[in-house]
């Protein structure tokens, strides 16, 4: 079975307060799991998280970066 997270350690995994973990989880941003009346977040749910938000650094082309002789 996978390992479900408190709020507090998914906000110390990202770097940010828990205010923000909790935001992401009533705005349904996040996938998280009900047990009773507590929250969990299914440590998958922050990878896929973090992928979907990730930002891949753009390429520059040396063709432009040419010198005049």
């Amino acid at each position: 079975m996978e390992r479900l997270l408190t709020v507090a350690q998914v906000a110390e995994r990202l770097g940010t307060g828990v205010r923000f973990a909790r935001r992401l989880i009533e705005e349904r941003r996040i996938r998280y799991v009900k047990v009773g009346r507590h929250v969990r977040i299914p440590e998958s749910a922050v990878r896929d998280f973090l992928a979907a938000h990730t930002v891949e650094p753009v390429r520059l082309r040396h063709a432009g970066l040419r010198r005049a002789a």
